[in-house]
């Protein structure tokens, strides 16, 4: 329910706010009063797009706030879905700003207009005559006949097994185009991973082979230095370990003299150990060095492979091409094992779509039970409203597709004449008999369904007398379930409303101005005066607006 509605400097606006109440709300005033003005204001709010051109003053920026009453909406899972904060008097602010640019947020918090737009079409319906559009579609029909056929929970119930199923349908075919890019390249993968397998592939190959190659390639040098260093260690007369030998017997005749001498000859003991090891090693690693030119050639011949390998691949490490070959073993393993994936998902879409088409027949069931019912409330409602020869012919097909609202196609066609052809609403109905069916529609739609507030602008234009009055009448009582907005400038309509606003323009020095105000009685009777009888206010014409008002009453 709409509570409050806040306009800053839009349009004739300069600044207004309006509260409402649940009922039946008339909106009447001059043409050109401003009446579209609200309108265009308060689609802002439900998501329009914005029009600098709306801005009164250029330089100041436009804010229109609504304040909804949402707690019987079961609006929470959206809030949910789109990170808001759920407030069962829930804000809706749009802001223009001189720069063109605009604003929206829900509860402060900044939204999308596509966000902005899907909440509104949950809170207000405005129907104006263009909007009969929506009569002519075969969703908005099918989705009277399920009202009448309670078939809400089924269809939710369908609508989210089909989601499951499209959800589904894309990823077969997704697997499909998996396989088909693998097969594609599978035998390169293949080429490349054998490739990769009989490379010598582990963390820090290449250093111990350039680190090998670079000993077999300079052999001769190596062994030519280690016996030079041979020579140096055991030589008899120059030798560093017969020398060093010799140092250590002559200290070993001054231990017995003072501690220094001990440690001194402790320290030389130590030296000769660690030299004895030294030229051990030295002549192992002597007796291990040789000219193998077969060695060095293999040891090149990986350098080389693993040098290419790098390079084809375009990676700096060995741990990368590792990466590498475990990537295109996976992928050959998926491919090998796709056309079973494949096969287990067009099982499972299979029985998805057994379970979809049941259900879709229950729902088909169900449809044609009441459409001889919707066919005569049709004919009978718009009797009264001034189309007696008025008649529906409205039959279902079944179709091979899914589709949001089932498998079937819903022909919906209408006459205006007895014994006149049958057609499709678009092609055979004038606008003024749109809007009637329209209304006669709204009207069974909210006595099935939590419909949201619905604002009618000037759904009653054409007609007039006992008609004018059973539209009003219609209004009324689906304000009983939800809050209901005529643009009326027909007093018999403006007389049945619980809460009556009046648009009306003010003339001031430099600038006009669109303002509203809710009518006392005594103004609501001058206001239905005025409708009835132009400017000059007659004794009649009061007379009969307060008749208008309380029907009791005798003129």
């Amino acid at each position: 329910m709409l509570s409050t509605l806040s306009i800053t400097n839009y349009a004739l606006i300069d600044s207004l706010v309006v509260g409402f109440d649940k009922g039946f709300t008339v909106i009447t005033g001059e043409t050109g009063a401003g009446k579209s003005i609200l309108l265009g204001g308060l689609s802002l709010v439900l998501g329009k797009r914005a029009d600098l051109s709306s801005l009164r003053v250029k330089n100041e920026k436009c804010i229109i706030e609504g304040l909804f009453k949402i707690d019987t909406y079961g609006l929470q899972q959206f809030f949910e879905e789109n990170d808001l904060d759920y407030d069962i008097n829930t804000v809706i602010r749009r802001e223009i700003l001189p720069s063109g640019k605009s604003r929206a947020f829900i509860n402060d918090t900044p939204v999308t207009l596509d966000v902005l737009s899907r909440l509104g079409e949950n809170l207000i319906d405005i129907h104006s005559q263009h909007q009969t559009i929506q009569l002519t579609e075969n969703d908005f029909q099918l989705k009277l006949v399920d009202a009448l056929a309670e078939n809400q929970k089924r269809l939710a119930v369908y609508v989210k097994g089909l989601k499951t199923y499209r959800k589904a349908q894309k990823e077969l075919e997704g697997l499909i185009e998996v396989q088909t890019t693998a097969n594609k390249e599978q035998d390169y993968n293949s080429f490349l991973l054998t490739e990769l397998e009989k490379a010598p592939l582990k963390e820090g190959i290449v250093e111990a082979l350039e680190e090998e190659y670079e000993q077999l390639n300079n052999v001769e040098l190596i062994m030519e230095q280690l016996s030079k260093g041979d020579q140096l260690f055991n030589d008899e007369q120059i030798g560093v370990l017969p020398l060093v030998t010799e140092m250590r017997q002559s200290l070993s005749k001054l231990v017995e003299f003072g501690s220094n001498y001990k440690e001194l000859y402790q320290r030389v003991q130590s030296v000769l150990i660690e030299l004895d090891d030294v030229n051990s090693e030295l002549q192992r690693l002597q007796e291990g060095v040789e000219v193998n030119p077969d060695a060095l050639k293999e040891v090149n011949g990986k350098l080389q492979l693993l040098y290419n390998l790098l390079k084809k691949h375009n990676v700096n490490e060995v741990s990368e091409l590792i990466s590498i070959k475990n990537e295109l073993s996976n992928k050959l393993f998926e491919t090998a094992h796709l056309d079973e994936k494949i096969a287990l998902k067009t099982r499972e879409l299979q029985d998805m779509e057994s379970i979809l088409e049941e259900q879709s027949v229950v729902l088909r069931e169900k449809r044609n039970t009441v459409i001889p019912e919707l066919q005569s409330k049709l004919k009978s409602d718009l009797t009264q409203l001034g189309m007696p020869n008025a008649s529906f012919e409205i039959s279902l097909s079944p179709t091979d597709t899914f589709t949001i609202t089932g498998m079937d196609e819903l022909l919906f066609l209408f006459t205006a004449n007895r014994g006149g052809s049958y057609g499709e609403l678009k092609k055979v109905a004038s606008g003024g008999e749109l809007s009637r069916i329209m209304l006669v529609i709204k009207a069974i739609l909210a006595k099935y369904e939590k419909l949201p507030t619905i604002m009618f602008d000037e759904i009653d234009t054409g007609v007039s007398g006992e008609i004018s009055n059973r539209m009003a009448d219609i209004m009324k009582d689906m304000s009983a379930d939800l809050q209901v907005f005529s643009i009326t400038h027909l007093p018999q309509v403006a007389s049945k409303g619980n809460h009556h606003f009046k648009v009306f323009k003010t003339e001031g020095a430099e600038r006009t101005m669109t303002n509203m105000k809710k009518l006392t009685n005594d103004e609501r009777v001058v206001e239905l005066a005025h409708m009835l009888d132009g400017k000059d206010l007659s004794d009649s014409a009061l007379a009969h607006a307060k008749q208008l008002l309380n029907p009791s009453l005798k003129v």
